[in-house]
């Protein structure tokens, strides 16, 4: 019996309670404290300017904010998508796109047909059990390890989290946002039920993480605590929406019933931390705090950033990101050193003291030299795939390229601060390079100088577009990642709007 097989026949149950699955957590001796606890706080849809200390002045989150200021900021992390599944699918095995095949969230023609140029890749829908998770590679390594919340990469009982090398599943699915009732009672989660009347979801999810922490206080844990909020349906305690309902808007934010819902995710937070310092684990836990995808249209805003969730301009992609590992970071600093989330997985690895799984490929580097204050990781750039269509959805005017599509199927490259984007349906079927000053097939820009991507700078500065085309179009042939080329029999040109 190999390894993944020995963890797979060892998992958890899918159907068996917490009491069951927390027995089998502890059924092994404490062992001595000698390698950090692992805390990844992962929000969902929440956008880069959506907490106190990204710049938000109407939404609350001072125990976030606490957070920050206690270790490192992140100012340029980026997800690996602009929606949840293919960010999950990424950070979990610390793979790009083109590795594991989940590109979107369900199909990957979404949009009306008669507006597709092209016949998109078929998409993933499930995480194959073949790829090692950070989970198991963290196991061999005597990391017990739970998956609270959201899943969204196959369904029980055979490609949940116990079946991905996790020890415990509290409310995994494959369910993208919450089912039932939303975020009130009832609701009916895999060891995570609520009768009329009970819990808020995102604060059952925080106490079932502190009981957790404190089951396992005695060795070392991973918890991946991914919260269902601030997706939709926008619902939050209403003492909470209250407080908000009479509070001036500022810079586009200003929904009470979304600033409610974060400031239950800040309340649960600042639980969690509260109960490391009483158990006395700081110094011996690291805590990541991410999120999945940019914010939703219409709910946030983000600017000056461009674009929203399910767009692969800055505002899709670039997240908030705190890292703090009390007397091991150091406090209130920050870090412009462009990271992804394929980075989590090296990252981990290196904080358990153990090595990568043999002949496992990772895409992302360890982000521990900039935790100790290195200036570079020596990364030549990013990228990111999507050959899929985004229908659109909220107010996207002025922000993706069309009112039709949030995004259509679009390869990207950061390499330092030159940022570009290659569009597949102008450059499949109209011209490609050849035609590259007139087919707007590629958009070019100057991070630094331009944040907010709204000038195009693809025919004035040649020589740095060649640059970073022919780098992404080298990438893209590495990792076999697929360009549709098959035009939609059904595509219908719109007169009034350019695609």
């Amino acid at each position: 019996m190999n390894r993944r097989r020995f963890l797979k026949t060892c998992a958890c149950l899918a159907g068996s309670s917490c009491l069951e699955q927390s027995v089998l957590a502890l059924a092994s001796p404490p062992l001595k404290k000698n390698k950090p606890n692992i805390i990844f706080i992962l929000i969902d849809d929440m956008g880069w300017k959506d907490a106190g200390f990204m710049g938000s002045k109407f939404f609350e989150t001072p125990n976030i904010d606490k957070l920050a200021s206690q270790g490192m900021i992140f100012t340029d992390a980026y997800a690996n998508a602009a929606n949840c599944a293919p960010t999950r699918a990424c950070l979990l095995t610390g793979q790009y796109t083109p590795r594991h095949g989940i590109y979107t969230v369900n199909n990957s023609d979404r949009g009306k047909s008669k507006h597709r140029r092209l016949i998109p890749t078929e998409n993933t829908k499930i995480l194959d059990t073949k790829h090692v998770t950070i989970a198991e590679a963290l196991k061999v390594a005597d990391y017990v390890s739970a998956s609270m919340g959201k899943w969204h990469m196959g369904d029980l009982p055979t490609h949940g989290p116990c079946e991905q090398g996790f020890d415990v599943n509290i409310a995994g699915r494959h369910w993208g946002s919450p089912s039932g009732g939303g975020y009130h009672a009832p609701y009916k989660y895999p060891n995570c039920q609520e009768p009329k009347g009970g819990r808020y979801l995102t604060d059952r999810l925080t106490d079932e993480a502190i009981k957790f922490i404190e089951q396992n206080k005695e060795k070392p844990f991973f918890l991946y605590l991914t919260h269902y909020a601030v997706h939709t349906p926008i619902q939050s305690k209403k003492e909470l929406a209250d407080r908000y309902k009479n509070k001036p808007k500022s810079n586009g934010q200003g929904s009470p019933e979304y600033a409610g819902m974060l400031d239950s995710v800040d309340q649960g937070v600042g639980r969690i931390m509260q109960k490391l310092d009483e158990l006395k684990l700081n110094e011996n836990t690291v805590v990541f705090f991410f999120s999945d995808n940019g914010g939703v249209a219409g709910v946030t805003d983000v600017q000056p950033l461009r674009g929203t969730k399910g767009m692969f301009y800055e505002g899709g992609i670039r997240e908030p990101m705190i890292v703090r590992w009390t007397g091991q970071i150091k406090a209130g600093t920050k870090c412009s050193v462009p990271v992804i989330g394929l980075d989590f997985f090296p990252t981990m690895l290196e904080l358990a003291g153990t090595q990568k799984p043999k002949d496992k490929l990772l895409d992302g580097l360890s982000i521990v030299p900039l935790l100790n204050g290195a200036k570079s990781l020596g990364r030549k750039a990013l990228f990111w795939h999507f050959p899929a269509y985004l229908q659109a959805g909220g107010n996207i005017k002025g922000e993706s390229r069309d009112s039709k599509f949030r995004t259509r199927p679009v390869s990207v490259i950061r390499k330092g601060d030159w940022k570009l984007l290659m569009f597949h349906e102008e450059w499949v079927l109209d011209g490609g390079r050849e035609k590259i000053a007139t087919n707007n097939a590629v958009e070019l820009y100057n991070l630094k100088d331009d944040i907010g991507e709204s000038n195009n700078l693809v025919n004035e500065n040649i020589a740095k577009r060649d640059e970073l085309l022919d780098d992404l179009l080298n990438w893209i042939k590495e990792t076999n990642a697929p360009i549709p080329n098959k035009p939609n029999p059904q595509y219908q040109p719109d007169k009034n709007e350019k695609a």
